[in-house]
């Protein structure tokens, strides 16, 4: 019998999800200076998945688009219309880069998990996110 913890999920599942971002290839993971370069490559999609409030709280990275994470697996469903007038962005096509940030790095997992799902090849995370950034900048 597994012991349960949040949301239901057992130990060994979140364990296991846990190592898979310890020990996942370096290449999925944006690191801060490529974050920071975003604003010079407008073919990069930052996607920031934190809730609205939070962004108010906070503030945001330069560049991002906030998509909140409950809504990340219908926005990329949408058609390329509906995403520019929801986003003010053109949708990224399935190859596109597109790095995933959040607050601690922690819903860039899922995040991510959802877009290669969708068939988007090009996706990696922040894995120091918010916290980093901010960090970093001195905020």
């Amino acid at each position: 019998m597994y012991l349960s913890v949040r949301a239901g999920k057992s130990v060994p599942y979140r364990l296991a999800y846990q190592l898979n971002a310890i020990f996942r290839p370096l290449c999925n993971m944006a690191t801060y200076e490529q974050v920071k370069d975003v604003p010079n490559h407008s073919e990069i999609y930052l996607i920031d998945v934190r809730q609205k409030e939070e962004l108010q709280q906070t503030g945001i990275i330069p560049a991002s688009l906030n998509i909140p994470l409950p809504e990340l697996d219908k926005a990329l469903c949408m058609d390329s219309k509906d995403f520019k007038s929801r986003y003010g962005r053109d949708k990224p096509g399935k190859d596109s880069k597109i790095i995933f940030s959040c607050r601690s790095g922690k819903r860039v997992l899922e995040a991510e998990k959802i877009a290669k799902a969708q068939g988007f090849t090009n996706v990696v995370i922040y894995k120091g996110s918010w916290l980093e950034w901010a960090q970093k900048e001195g905020l």
